[in-house]
């Protein structure tokens, strides 16, 4: 009896001592895919280095207007018969844009025309004349005296066609003066007379902005000016499309102050992609020295210090891993770090959390109202 119980008492210790190696292999098993499970990305606040140029530079606003621009009128005066284009029309060179009422000029010609054929009739006279005195004096009936008076009065008379053809030529000139033509290929930027107004030679009707290069005129103030010069680079930004900057410099500078504003007038050319911009735009200029053209700044949380070098976490727009990007400190400044180079202005660094990342990391780009960002 004591043996058979000896025996029941063996095969449960070695149950026992099996199941708690089955539950210690199965705890093993169950720590060892937790460990396997990939990490989740962790959320890091993100933006773009903002150009120090801007915080520094001289900023003056002003509009977009074309290189060249042409005020364009009638060369005589008339009543308008006829406006064939509106503001905003693009035209070519060579097209009609009015006419004038061309009856009174045609009448004009048409009195030359006669005024000519008279003049001409004159002189066949008095060269017929001069001819028959020739004959007289060869056979000596009249003296030299009477040659060469009936001599002068043939000049006379061919300097007389000779004034009738000018006249006749200004008077189709101005019968063609009555259409009004665009002298270079454009945009017409305004309309300043109707269909039945009376202008006077030289009036403006129409303005003409030439195809080409644009500029953004602007006014600096007296006490400014001398800073400036021609060809000084600037950097030009349209208000509709801010964060888009373009490269220019000022083409001229007005010798003479505004007598009301007391400022000096500024162009300023785009040095390329005259495209962005258009007409009658407000867009900003900065003027800043070459070395802050190059600058950024940058928050002073995104700084990271390694060895002592600064550096920052620049995030791959692909794949979402961080890598670690030194930076050359040029200042600091109550908005942020400025550094030289090594940055660009699309690119996305980490400005939060920086000592929690580690090379390669996957993160999950945030903005600053904790919204994803679509890198």
């Amino acid at each position: 009896m004591s043996t058979r119980i000896h025996s029941v008492r063996v095969v449960s210790f070695k149950v026992a001592a099996a199941a708690v190696a089955l539950t210690s292999v199965l705890t093993i098993a169950g720590c060892n895919s937790q460990a396997a499970a990939p990490e989740a990305p962790r959320s890091a606040l993100v933006a773009h280095p903002q150009s120090a140029d801007s915080l520094h530079a001289e900023v003056y606003s002003g509009d977009v207007h074309a290189r060249y621009e042409s005020q364009l009128g009638f060369r005589v005066a008339g009543k308008i018969k006829a406006r064939l284009v509106d503001v905003g029309a693009h035209v070519e060179a060579g097209q009609v844009l009015a006419e004038l009422d061309p009856v009174d000029l045609k009448l004009q010609a048409a009195s030359a025309q006669a005024n000519l054929s008279a003049a001409q009739a004159s002189r066949d006279l008095a060269l017929a004349e001069r001819n028959r005195y020739r004959a007289l004096l060869d056979k000596h009936f009249i003296s030299q005296t009477q040659f060469d008076t009936q001599e002068n009065t043939l000049k006379a008379a061919q300097a007389q066609v000779a004034q009738a053809q000018a006249a006749l030529a200004v008077a189709r000139n101005q019968a063609e003066y009555t259409t009004l033509r665009a002298d270079h290929a454009g945009v017409i930027t305004a309309i300043n007379a109707e269909t039945g107004t009376v202008v006077s030679s030289g009036q403006p009707v129409a303005s003409l902005a030439r195809d080409g290069d644009l500029e953004v005129e602007i006014s600096i103030p007296e006490n400014r000016v001398a800073d400036y010069h021609v060809d000084t680079p600037a950097v030009l930004e349209a208000w509709a499309d801010a964060g888009k900057r373009l490269n220019g410099r000022v083409r001229e500078i007005s010798p003479q102050a505004d007598r009301v504003t007391r400022t000096y007038r500024v162009r300023v050319s785009l040095d390329n992609d005259t495209a962005a911009l258009k007409l009658g735009q407000t867009a900003r200029v900065y003027f800043a020295s070459a070395e802050q053209a190059q600058q950024q700044m940058i928050p002073l949380s995104a700084l990271y210090e390694r060895t002592g070098q600064a550096a920052v976490w620049i995030v791959d727009t692909h794949t979402h891993q961080v890598r670690l990007t030194p930076v050359d400190v040029a200042a600091y400044r109550e908005q942020g770090v400025i550094v030289n180079g090594g940055l660009e202005p699309k690119q996305w660094i980490v400005t939060a959390g920086v000592h929690k990342l580690r090379e390669g990391q996957t993160i999950a780009p945030v903005d600053a109202t904790n919204r994803a960002v679509t890198l």
